[in-house]
């Protein structure tokens, strides 16, 4: 394990610029006085995981909203808190790093200190590994000094992303304990975040007096529910990838000679890859949940990009830029199924070298079609999640490889008349995780890691922090937290053919929205963007001037502020109490009665569970 974990950075001059930015906090963080209005009970978004989820989590299920309140709210039953004694509290990061990251780490630093200097916070070196060995550096002014508003993860470090087996789970209780941990903060995705409710209920049923809180940081961006708008470092990577592209869009322009194959970091999901084509405007996207939908074969695809080449050739265009994320193998349901397939063999401990041989006879003929480095690829054990090494998996090469074969039949044929195919790939991933993040993505990260505290000094566990109303400027967010539970669902998993299908409840990722308002925006522009090189370069990262309080496309699209909504709804109900009490007139009961019952009706159907009760694989 390195040793040099908080060691101060060597700055440029545009990172000690950058380091002097001071986040700006929502109205109803600000002061010395935490005041929380809790909601109602919550529930589940899927009303069929209700009870699953209930029964494995019989301590944290169900717990209440809680919003955050600035000083001239009136909310007369809202909790203030006003004593503040000291506290000590552990972060770690349990994800892969993610730009704005250490920002988190500061907005919590600061919030603990402002209001009990002798609290203390303690980050584990190295991530959960280091959670699980005890490995601690006290988080000072000194130590954040050259870390505030900068990208990475290398003030603690990162190592393996999962508390899940029961030593794991063990050593981390046993490290809160004999370290005395008010508070344990989770930096993570999905996954991480999952890890952090089981933990949550755990140490509610030991009755261990550790509170765990989550904070969403992903650059995957699919850690989106009713609660939770976008993720830290979503922003950041968006903007550095559309920034490549958009230089690779012009190179193409410029030669007129290449197709450029790029595949974008992202996991499963598409968010990074939607969210890039919006701002860079390339010729093409592969959307992995397109595909899924209309369960397109690789051969599908092939086709649909090389009916594009041609369409552009006719136009006298031999150049273009087609983005794939990465989680496209696993949408393309041939090559799902033999992932699971090699999954499973995985599972039964059979060798690397001898998997190829244990396949079913549909599996092998498709693993020998597909060229060696795939093979290869693909048969690399599965991540901590059990999803495939996606970062691994050459997806673009693939497709550059069976368009140039397809081209050359077509041109052998005379179906095409153009000039020769030329194919040059990319992988974008690692170069964006790692850069300075955005201002957004700084504001945000502070704001959660501020948030943290708060979750903290309200006694709250298994809790997420969350802010809301996002696409406006920060002194209009809404800060609040959410059960993680209450972000869970229970999706049916089976490995090889005759598994039987098993159900865990999770916080799974979100998937692009088809019927989203961000889809249909790419919907109206994919004909331009293919035939029109319409390339578009957003720039570099701004913190003053034009485009540095710029949002994702994703974020400003969107009709997001669920809490927001919530308290609304509240303030509506409320109000037909007030009005519809023992001695109105019989009008005012009657169309209330009318009026409600029309509405729980409706309402009772929509929330009635579909598919039967299952969510659909």
């Amino acid at each position: 394990m390195c040793s040099d974990f908080g060691v101060p950075r060597e700055l440029s001059e545009l990172q000690k610029k950058r380091a002097e930015y001071q986040p700006e906090l929502p109205p109803c963080l600000q002061g010395t006085t935490v005041r929380v209005e809790f909601g109602d009970s919550t529930t589940c978004a899927d009303p069929s995981s209700t009870n699953v989820i209930s029964r494995a989590f019989p301590h944290t299920f169900g717990q209440p909203l809680a919003h955050f309140l600035r000083a001239t709210a009136k909310v007369p039953d809202a909790q203030i808190i006003t004593e503040h004694p000291p506290m000590r509290v552990g972060v770690v990061f349990c994800g892969r790093q993610s730009p704005g990251g250490h920002n988190v780490i500061w907005g919590l630093y600061n919030a603990i200190k402002l209001y009990n200097p002798n609290s203390v916070l303690l980050g584990f070196v190295g991530g959960t590994e280091g959670l699980f060995a005890q490995r601690t550096l006290e988080i000072t002014d000194e130590v954040l000094a050259t870390y505030k508003n900068q990208g990475g993860y290398d003030l603690l470090g990162r190592t393996v992303d999962q508390i899940r087996t029961s030593e794991q789970v063990n050593a981390t209780m046993t490290a809160c304990l004999d370290l005395k941990l008010d508070g344990l903060v989770i930096i993570g995705g999905v996954t991480s975040n999952s890890d952090a409710a089981q933990l949550a209920e755990t140490f509610a049923e030991a009755k261990c007096s550790t509170k765990v809180v989550g904070v969403p940081v992903t650059l995957n961006g699919d850690l989106k529910n009713q609660f939770v708008e976008t993720n830290v470092g979503f922003d950041t990577v968006c903007r550095v990838n559309s920034q490549l592209i958009s230089n690779v869009c012009i190179d193409a322009l410029s030669a007129e000679k290449y197709y450029y194959f790029i595949r974008l970091m992202g996991r499963k999901a598409s968010h990074v890859a939607l969210e890039c084509a919006l701002q860079s405007h390339p010729n093409m996207l592969i959307l992995g949940e397109e595909v899924a939908l209309s369960k397109l074969t690789i051969f599908d695809i092939t086709k649909q990009i090389c009916d594009a080449v041609q369409a552009r050739a006719e136009k006298d265009k031999y150049h273009g830029v087609i983005l794939i994320p990465e989680g496209l193998v696993e949408s393309i349901p041939e090559l799902y199924a033999l992932l699971q397939e090699i999954h499973g063999l995985h599972d039964q401990g059979i060798s690397t070298d001898n998997i190829s041989s244990h396949l079913s006879p549909w599996a092998t003929a498709l693993f020998e079609f597909l060229p060696s480095f795939i093979r290869k690829q693909l048969l690399l054990h599965p991540e901590s999640d059990d999803s495939a090494q996606l970062s691994q998996i050459e997806t673009e090469k693939l497709f550059a490889q069976l368009v140039e074969k397809e081209m050359n039949r077509r041109m052998k044929e005379g179906i095409y008349k153009g000039k020769k195919f030329n194919a040059i790939c990319h992988f974008f991933g690692y170069q964006a995780r790692g850069s300075l993040p955005s201002k957004f993505d700084c504001d945000y990260a502070y704001v959660l890691g501020y948030i943290c505290f708060h979750i903290l000094a309200a006694g709250l566990n298994g809790y997420m922090a969350t802010v809301t109303n996002l696409k406006h400027p920060v002194n209009k967010w809404r800060c609040g937290a959410a059960p993680l539970t209450a972000m869970m669902t229970v999706k049916l998993y089976s490995r090889g053919p005759g598994a039987i299908p098993i159900g865990k409840p999770a916080i799974h990722p979100a998937t692009v929205d088809l019927k989203g308002k961000i889809y249909e925006l790419l919907r109206q522009k994919t004909s331009s963007f293919l035939m029109d090189d319409l390339y578009r370069n957003p720039g570099p990262l701004q913190f003053e001037g034009p485009g540095a309080d710029a949002k994702t496309y994703t974020l400003s699209v969107e009709d997001q502020d669920y809490m927001g909504r919530i308290k609304k709804l509240q303030e509506y109900l409320d109000k037909v109490k007030s009005i519809v009490k023992p001695g109105c007139s019989h009008d005012v009961l009657k169309a209330a009665l009318s009026s409600m019952a029309s509405v729980t009706e409706v309402l009772s159907v929509m929330s009635k569970p579909s598919f039967n009760g299952h969510q659909p694989l």
